[in-house]
């Protein structure tokens, strides 16, 4: 077999093929995979071990933020008073002034809005003729794969969580294609070799097994 083969007849490496988009995901970018991952695993010892759920620690942050924030802007108020009135009065406070907090004037643009909206509506068209095409029996393949697809995420979802679900997808995505880039060659070798060997035992049982069954049942129908 040749050395340089790869899986699916692809002439380009992995990182070819995905490009530069996806360099955290091949550790191109390590302090970013690796802060990721850590943020990541956090949020979910969070979640899994505290107790908490994603709408109280969202409420808990946003609370805590808000106070924050509000308690800074009127000590901020405050002492800015407080310096007016030593300026007036021409005595020394030694108070400096004080800025309320940096935030921005928060409003979403009209084009980003409509864009989005632009584009969601599109996904969720495509997605509803799809469906519809399933439904109504039109794409049997695809109907027998999203059925297949669905099936598989049932017993996954039942045997473990959405958020340990999600964790492990996240870290199965910025560790197998990192790990499979760095073993390339040898792994596209030995998959190939299984393929090859599959292949021959798929024709040795189709000479010994299923040639033979097909024989019967034709043989069957022409009796019937």
């Amino acid at each position: 077999m040749d050395s340089s083969a790869r899986l699916f007849n692809r002439e380009r490496t992995l990182h070819q093929i995905l490009g530069e988009g996806f360099d955290v995901m091949l550790w191109r970018r390590r302090n970013v995979t690796v802060g990721i991952l850590f943020v990541t695993l956090a949020a979910w010892v969070v979640f899994e071990r505290s107790g908490y759920t994603l709408l109280s620690l969202l409420a808990s942050v946003f609370l805590l933020l808000f106070v924050i924030l509000f308690l800074w802007a009127k000590a901020a108020a405050i002492l800015n008073r407080a310096v007016n009135l030593g300026q007036k009065s021409y005595i020394v406070t030694g108070l400096e002034y004080r800025p309320p907090p940096p935030l921005p004037n928060l409003q979403l643009p009209e084009e980003m809005v409509n864009e989005v909206a632009a584009c969601v509506r599109s996904r969720v068209n495509t997605l509803l003729s799809v469906s519809h095409d399933i439904a109504m029996g039109r794409d049997p393949k695809l109907f027998f794969k999203v059925a297949a697809s669905l099936c598989v995420i049932s017993v996954i979802g039942g045997c473990t969580d959405f958020l340990t679900l999600g964790y492990t997808t996240l870290v199965i995505v910025l560790t197998v294609p990192a790990i499979y880039e760095k073993y390339e060659d040898h792994i596209d070798r030995y998959s190939i070799m299984g393929y090859m060997e599959f292949r021959r035992l798929y024709a040795r049982l189709d000479a010994e097994c299923f040639s033979k069954i097909r024989k019967w049942i034709l043989e069957k129908r022409k009796l019937n």
